[in-house]
């Protein structure tokens, strides 16, 4: 029996591969195209060589539909028309299959942490963009903490110019880098609906735009390279 997945012919493109060329012949890339659908960028991929996406071509259509005759460009927006049309795997018993991207986990309390390492840092953070956005859906507010080279910051260690009422200490690592705290609930935190325009200000790239923050509030160097982030919410009192 042959499997199902198998690569297209040459020169044949299935559904789900002729909507995402619509999509970057509007000038989205393939890992905007990942966004808007929640997934990973090398599922995109995969309708070109895998013959995959079968199962997103409705909110693919619905996406196509939304830009080219809705004239909606914004990703998020995007991405919430495609959610109402992306339907679940379902396993051989019927129940809903799992899904390998990382689920949004935000508490009735508004409580929900996300972090990432080198690898994803790499890459923008994206699995941490659905949590900013829900977040800014919510009305939540936000905090993180960043991990950079010791001498990436401008402040010294400890300094409450760097990070005024935040009572917990820096984590200083022996690979000469440190993790510092931004925002708390004692302090107020930051409105994560700003947070979540700043993300979309720079093309959902979480981790350019913690840069940018830092930057411009004179915390880091401009060359400083950030190696871990986490981002952590609640619900205003």
């Amino acid at each position: 029996m042959p499997r199902r997945n198998t690569r297209a012919p040459h020169g044949e493109l299935n559904e789900a591969a002729r909507l995402a060329d619509r999509l970057q012949q509007a000038g989205y890339t393939r890992r905007d195209i990942a966004r808007i659908l929640d997934r990973d960028p090398s599922l995109v991929s995969q309708f070109y060589t895998k013959n995959k996406g079968a199962a997103f071509v409705p909110a693919l259509r619905q996406v196509v539909a939304a830009l080219e005759a809705g004239g909606i460009t914004d990703l998020p927006e995007l991405a919430a028309i495609a959610a109402r049309h992306t339907q679940r795997r379902t396993t051989a018993s019927g129940a809903r299959a799992r899904v390998r991207s990382k689920a949004v986990l935000i508490t009735p309390t508004g409580t929900g942490t996300g972090r990432v390492g080198a690898q994803a840092i790499a890459s923008g953070s994206a699995r941490l963009r659905p949590l900013i956005a829900e977040a800014a859906r919510q009305g939540l507010r936000l905090a993180f903490t960043v991990r950079l080279a010791k001498t990436g910051y401008l402040h010294p260690s400890g300094s409450r110019t760097d990070s005024p009422g935040i009572r917990r200490d820096v984590t200083q690592r022996a690979d000469h880098t440190e993790e510092r705290s931004y925002g708390s609930a004692q302090t107020g935190g930051f409105d994560a609906a700003d947070f979540a325009r700043r993300v979309d200000a720079v093309g959902g790239d979480v981790t350019a735009a913690v840069h940018q923050w830092l930057v411009q509030t004179g915390r880091i160097h401009p060359d400083a390279h950030i190696t871990h982030l986490e981002i952590r919410t609640w619900r205003p009192r």
